[in-house]
């Protein structure tokens, strides 16, 4: 009975003191465990060969390394649309001219441009003729243990460059990439879409291109929030920290300080592009309401002469939760709809 009650009071401790102690404090573990890099070993596929798209069942894709800093890399997959897959070849650049829709893909935090709700967005896309870019953050996770020795574990984001991980980091990488696209996508239109965690940095992203007019044709955001504080104090994992009232003090006070805070219902005032929200009633990561309020904070925020901005919901009888929207009958119109500009 005795080394039951200690092994309660070991595990309450640490829950409950040693825990939220180590994410107030510690700015790479706050980094980490917004970012999630680490977990690419926890989702299928485990182990990838980036290099070779096909093992993934996506035809006529490139895998190449593009530098956004000194010193930094990513890796990124060019997927050509379905009609243009015949012809690929390693040189796919001038493709992107061709007048077919092009799709900036800026994934969710964990996993990789690999996994798998990801890579079935891409074969949707490339079955109905649109490029897609899509690419892996900077990141790392470092881990040293010298209990039995000497032990180093650093992991990132995929084949990216393994170096600090931060919002402006990711929302760097992600402009470099766009920089890129438009290089040699002439009067193409592309598209930012950004996932999740994705849609935070393709929010923050495309209000800095705005600013310098150089804006993306469309934006699409899928399962986003309005702000990590937020998304902290509502997810699953902080439920036992809510009757203390402890959540704002140590797990959302420092998070801008440590360049996390990814406040998109601030840098929404700075999208003036036609955009289009996307979020599933089902999503039980990211809460529809947080999406509502990241509509109204747009909606009150952005100039009188902004492109539209809508909103569509998806009923939870199609089981999207927060990563399969992609499945969703109606998605490829809906697409459709706002390439054209049908309703906005």
């Amino acid at each position: 009975m005795h080394h039951l009650v200690l092994a309660a009071v070991v595990i309450i401790t640490i829950i409950y003191v040693v825990l939220p102690l180590i994410f107030r404090y510690s700015a790479a573990f706050q980094r980490q465990l917004v970012f999630l890099p680490y977990t690419i070993g926890l989702r299928w596929p485990i182990k990838v060969n980036y290099s070779q798209p096909k093992i993934h069942g996506l035809q006529g894709t490139r895998n190449f390394y593009l530098p956004t800093a000194p010193k930094v890399h990513v890796g990124v997959w060019h997927v050509l649309p379905r009609d243009l897959v015949d012809t690929f070849s390693e040189n796919t650049e001038t493709s992107l001219a061709n007048g077919n829709p092009i799709v900036l893909y800026l994934h969710g935090n964990s996993g990789s441009r690999a996994t798998g709700h990801r890579v079935e967005l891409y074969k949707l896309l490339q079955f109905h003729n649109y490029h897609v870019i899509a690419f892996d953050y900077r990141g790392k996770f470092t881990f040293t243990c010298t209990c039995y020795g000497c032990i180093d574990v650093s992991l990132g984001f995929a084949d990216s460059s393994q170096v600090l991980m931060s919002e402006n980091g990711a929302t760097i990488d992600a402009i470099r990439v766009y920089e890129y696209i438009r290089l040699f996508s002439g009067k193409s239109t592309v598209i930012v879409w950004g996932h999740s965690l994705g849609s935070a940095v393709a929010i923050k992203m495309v209000a800095s291109l705005c600013a310098v007019k150089q804006s993306p044709d469309r934006l699409i955001l899928e399962s986003p929030f309005n702000n990590i504080r937020d998304v902290f104090r509502n997810h699953p994992l902080t439920l036992i920290y809510r009757p203390l009232s402890v959540v704002d003090r140590f797990f959302t006070e420092r998070l801008e300080t440590n360049n996390v805070a990814f406040d998109s219902d601030v840098h929404i005032a700075g999208v003036e592009c036609p955009t289009l929200i996307l979020h599933a009633r089902d999503d039980r990561i990211v809460p529809i309401f947080l999406t509502r309020k990241l509509y109204e904070a747009g909606l009150k925020s952005r100039p009188t002469n902004a492109a539209a901005l809508q909103f569509i919901e998806f009923p939870p009888d199609l089981h999207c939760g927060h990563e399969c929207i992609y499945s969703a009958p109606q998605l490829p119109s809906i697409i459709q709809q706002l390439v054209d500009l049908d309703g906005f």
